[in-house]
């Protein structure tokens, strides 16, 4: 999630365990604590470009870290602040620990992928319910805290939980009904599908990114879910054959170590750039949700040394046609 819905529900975690003369101090730690996990962003390499990607929502957000990554908070805020603010160290330690946990868990419900259960499994867990940046998830809880701290009154507090719960239990149940109706719609088209997931498109619930594929492509569609549903057909694209576009690449070489390492971020969703033949693309993300071309990816050169890393690229085109699209797609005036 964003920083700043992160450091909410922090907030909201630390808020719903604290008493109501320690609401304000409580906020504060629930926040930062929230926040902190995201320190693995410095962990990054001017040699290696794809370093960021292996460590960013790592250990630092497994659940077993989540007492160690508490008590690294707690004996930073006890002795910065936390003390003066008559808080003892156990008390400081609680908040850091609800504001801590919320952190990965909130992550998970993403679809970048989250290391969940690391040391145990390296599977990037991605329950793909909600956008990275989502307002009509985020201004709600934002508004309850606000009244829950001014008003003194945790109640505020209770509504904000109520309403995680209700718009997840939302998402998760429009995430279902779109792999349903567009698994459904691939059989009508005759292909077999061997795999199948659906993700929100920036910033709501209503319009959803289906990815699914056959033997050898993967078909993007886009589909909006109201009280009917609305198919936006999209793209197609040939799965990633190394053998194929990559005859040259040595397996033994760094940027085969490195074309793995991000088949492994991207949960094996890799296809080649139709543009560029030595680019390939993460395509679960794009900006319009019925088009393959992906946000990031990495460029191999054969040119390149054994020793040479590959080239991260991105391809961020946010730019107001492609929001325009979005928003036509949720109130219903985009033509397919």
């Amino acid at each position: 999630m964003d920083p700043f819905t992160q450091g909410i529900v922090g907030t909201t975690a630390a808020q719903a365990i604290a008493k109501k003369d320690k609401l304000i101090t409580a906020s504060l730690i629930g926040l930062l604590a929230g926040l902190a996990p995201d320190i693995d962003i410095f962990i990054r390499s001017e040699s290696d470009p794809l370093l960021f990607l292996e460590y960013h929502r790592h250990f630092t957000h497994s659940l077993i870290f989540i007492p160690f990554g508490a008590l690294i908070c707690s004996l930073v805020f006890y002795y910065t602040f936390a003390q003066r603010l008559s808080l003892s160290f156990r008390q400081t330690f609680v908040y850091s620990f609800f504001g801590y946990a919320t952190h990965g868990i909130i992550d998970s419900f993403t679809s970048y992928g989250t290391l969940l259960y690391w040391p145990f499994s390296h599977d990037r867990v991605a329950w793909n319910t909600i956008s990275v940046i989502d307002p009509l998830f985020t201004i709600p809880i934002f508004i309850f805290l606000v009244f829950a701290i001014f008003k003194g009154n945790k109640t505020f507090t209770v509504y904000a939980i109520v309403w995680v719960l209700v718009y997840q239990t939302v998402a998760y149940s429009q995430k279902n009904r779109a792999e349903e109706i567009i698994l459904n719609h691939a059989q009508k088209t005759g292909h077999n599908v061997v795999t199948l997931e659906a993700k929100p498109s920036f910033g709501n619930i209503v319009v959803w990114k289906v990815i699914y594929s056959t033997n050898d492509k993967y078909y993007v569609n886009a589909i909006r879910l109201g009280l009917d549903h609305k198919i936006y057909h999209g793209e197609s694209i040939d799965k990633l054959s190394i053998k194929k576009s990559f005859r040259w690449l040595d397996n033994k070489s760094q940027q085969a170590i490195d074309l793995e390492k991000f088949r492994w971020f991207s949960n094996g969703y890799l296809a080649v750039d139709k543009d560029e033949s030595n680019k390939v693309y993460d395509i679960r993300f794009s900006t319009v949700p019925n088009q393959v071309e992906g946000l990031w990816g990495i460029r191999l050169d054969e040119n390149k040394k054994m020793y040479e890393h590959v080239e991260y690229i991105t391809n961020r085109k946010r730019d107001s046609a492609s929001f325009k699209i979005i928003l036509d797609m949720i109130f219903d005036n985009y033509e397919n």
